[in-house]
């Protein structure tokens, strides 16, 4: 499952770059679906997720998704680890949250920031 992972995040990267001047931050988050779950399920529900809060949240930059057979993986730029931290302790109150989290096998989710180094 790494493989699939670091090759969505390859892929997903070079698209990202473009939004990334602002960013100061990407934080990776990864995990699989819950049993019975698939991407196509998933996906829609993310969007809501990403169009009614990670996007209106201060410091926002850019996000981007990839998927595999039983996984996914969001890749979240932020201008300040501030930012990325507030967004993350305000999260549990996002529309959607209950049906996202309820897809998802919350035991495999990993989640790391990374400062940008150029």
């Amino acid at each position: 499952m790494i493989r699939n992972i670091l090759t969505a995040a390859a892929i997903i990267t070079g698209a990202s770059m473009a939004h990334a001047q602002e960013a100061t931050v990407v934080e990776i988050a990864t995990f699989d679906f819950a049993e019975g779950v698939t991407a196509e399920e998933f996906a829609p529900v993310d969007a809501r997720i990403e169009a009614e809060y990670v996007s209106q949240q201060p410091g926002f930059v850019s996000r981007e998704t990839g998927a595999t057979e039983t996984g996914w993986v969001v890749l979240v730029h932020w201008e300040s680890a501030e930012d990325a931290q507030a967004s993350m302790e305000s999260f549990a109150t996002a529309p959607a949250v209950e049906e996202f989290m309820g897809m998802l096998d919350a035991s495999t989710m990993a989640m790391t920031r990374y400062d940008l180094t150029d």
